[in-house]
């Protein structure tokens, strides 16, 4: 991703362009799935945890990644890709491999809706899945 498309997507999301702010966009997008505020610091070196994890939180309010907690005492992070916008309504599953520790997103498979009692209102929804990713359950059956 080069500078500019980095500065455009930010302003597209509300977002002033800094140099934190562009390096970090730039590392999301070279994860694949899932990321920990610990892979996110390794991939941008010399970026303090504090800066990376401001910044986690301020694309995230923003819509441009999506936190999942999988249980593992260490929140993923994932990029919202153009396939799904990452609010509430529009969300999508997860799936935690409970061998392998990866978590996955399942972006076609929709959060299932929800009737709350009156007075009750979403705020946060995090549908999650545990068991063996294809890797793992290959492994096992071997």
């Amino acid at each position: 991703m080069d500078t500019k498309h980095c500065e455009e997507v930010l302003l597209r999301h509300g977002i002033r362009p800094t140099a934190v702010r562009m390096l970090v966009l730039e590392a999301t997008e070279r994860f694949e799935g899932t990321f920990s505020l610990a892979d996110l610091e390794e991939a941008t070196d010399g970026i303090d945890k504090s800066s990376i994890f401001r910044t986690l939180v301020l694309f995230t309010e923003r819509h441009l990644l999506h936190v999942i907690e999988d249980g593992s005492g260490s929140a993923k992070y994932c990029v919202c890709r153009n396939d799904h916008a990452c609010r509430l309504g529009e969300l999508h599953c997860h799936f935690h491999c409970e061998a392998c520790g990866k978590t996955f997103c399942l972006p076609g498979e929709h959060v299932p809706a929800v009737r709350y009692p009156a007075g009750f209102e979403a705020r946060e929804i995090n549908y999650l899945i545990k068991g063996l990713c294809p890797e793992c359950r290959a492994k096992v059956r071997g």
